[in-house]
């Protein structure tokens, strides 16, 4: 089996959230099942130097953007005995950013189209799948079929495509369709790109590839429902024979509390070791060194969709309890003003960093005590496995990967991984916050038993690489 992997963004070339973990970490595991799989990216320029200087250059050619031919190279590296493809072009990818230009509907899809292409230029390989993800890639079974069905290295191509996140659909304006796209108006229907006026990328794959898979299978259920569907429910649904919830896992070579090079003590000793991590994260952010203290932690984008907005109708409450917190991350303007204002009435409980730091969200994940993660919705949520590789307890709402990967405590018979609470209520959020700091302050042994039972939850890519293989084989009628 050939795989491609077609993806905007992957660790450790480039990563803004989960998309570039999982199309980063998946492919190694696919790749030790015996599956020939690459993965085809931008040559971003913020790509490290030391990666760069390390790419072997294939060819060049042009690429079709609707009436121009624009300038691709190809260029390869071979990184942990994977290939990886970077569709070079500078205009487009020379940029201080990954998403959020101008031009992004011209960017991707002639990203897309350059996938496609390049496919011809990769000597000795004839891929079987192109496995695409979020709307960056979704014009590609679309264009596979309306531009390469009669060429004989593509007329037998499957394409799964990959819902990382459906609020990020990729919408553009109709006269992307002919200028862009070069698409005729016949495109521009209900049962085709038109989507409320505009075109939307994400709908084509919906529409065109073989599969469809989200990234657990909660939210697989969920995004057929209009509270979630993001007004493409209805498609959802018609297409639920074709979809199928796969939850992401993580690297534990990456994540590894046993031998993180980031952390002050490893994981030989796991009460001792949070204590001590615990002790630098408070003594790093300048906060009152108390072992005594409850350490909450957030790592988030400081969005309405994390629940940042139930956060703000309770923290004043949150901090006035006899805890500690610390949150990592950046976003919204008006959330980044409240924390820096409650940062400075409480600065011995809160302690804020508004940037992304990958060394300190490591040190974040094994020094709290405790994970919010008061999700609108969450596809998938990596955090909160994160949290739990380091025995950090996570706090979340019921939604998405965050009710597939949390089991709520009960007293009753003493079972679970975390805490939760199902509506989206920013005082259901403190009251289950109140209760899992009860039985931290109270109940040590109960504490410790659920801490043990994160720890030992296993999210690693092992279950998932085999649920995405058993499609491959579906797809290619293997057996």
């Amino acid at each position: 089996m050939q795989l491609v992997f077609v993806t905007a963004e992957a660790d450790p070339f480039a990563k803004t959230g989960g998309l570039g973990e999982v199309a980063g970490s998946l492919p190694a595991f696919l790749h030790k099942q015996g599956i020939d799989v690459r993965v085809i990216m931008p040559k971003y320029c913020s790509i490290s130097e030391d990666f760069q200087r390390e790419f072997k250059h294939l060819a060049h050619f042009d690429v079709p953007v609707a009436w121009r031919k624009q300038y691709c190279g190809l260029e390869e590296m071979v990184y942990q005995g994977i290939p990886y493809y970077f569709i070079d072009n500078k205009y487009y990818f020379t940029r201080s950013r990954v998403y959020g230009e101008y031009d992004d509907a011209e960017r991707f899809a002639f990203f897309s189209r350059a996938a496609l292409e390049s496919l011809i230029h990769i000597p000795g390989f004839k891929p079987d799948i192109l496995h695409c993800h979020d709307w960056h890639t979704a014009l590609i079974p679309l264009m596979l079929k309306e531009f390469y069905n009669r060429e004989p290295l593509y007329y037998q191509l499957k394409t799964v495509f990959t819902i990382h996140n459906l609020k990020y659909q990729g919408v553009f304006s109709k006269e992307v369709l002919g200028d862009i796209l070069g698409l005729g108006m016949e495109f521009f229907q209900e049962n085709s790109l038109e989507f409320h006026g505009a075109i939307n990328f994400m709908k084509g794959a919906l529409l065109y590839a073989d599969q469809i898979t989200t990234v657990s299978p909660a939210y697989a259920e969920e995004i057929q429902n209009p509270f979630y569907g993001e007004s493409l429910d209805g498609l959802l649904r018609k297409k639920r024979e074709l979809l199928t919830g796969i939850l992401n896992g993580i690297d534990y070579k990456v994540y590894n509390p046993f031998n993180d090079p980031n952390l002050v003590m490893a994981y030989h000793d796991l009460s001792l070791a949070k204590e001590e991590n615990k002790k630098y994260l408070q003594s790093f952010l300048r906060l009152p060194v108390r072992g005594d203290r409850a350490v909450l932690g957030m790592v988030s984008r400081l969005v309405d969709q994390k629940g940042l907005d139930l956060l703000a109708g309770v923290i004043e409450e949150i901090l006035e309890l006899d805890i500690q917190m610390v949150i990592l991350g950046t976003g919204e303007n008006k959330y980044e003003e409240m924390l820096r204002y409650f940062a400075s009435k409480y600065p011995e409980k809160l302690a804020i960093r508004l940037e992304f730091s990958d060394k300190l969200a490591h040190q974040i994940y094994a020094g709290v005590d405790m994970l919010l993660m008061p999700s609108r919705f969450e596809p998938c949520g990596i955090a909160q496995m994160i949290a739990m590789r380091y025995g950090t307890v996570p706090i979340v709402r019921e939604t998405g990967g965050l009710k597939d990967t949390i089991i709520p405590y009960k007293d009753i018979n003493e079972t679970g991984n975390g805490f939760s609470f199902m509506n989206y209520n920013a005082h259901e959020l403190l009251f289950t916050l109140q209760r899992a700091l009860s039985i931290y302050k109270n109940n040590k042994p109960v504490w410790n038993t659920i801490r043990l039972k994160a720890l030992k939850s296993d999210f690693s890519w092992n279950r998932s690489a085999n649920a995405y293989i058993e499609i491959y084989k579906s797809l290619l009628h293997l057996s």
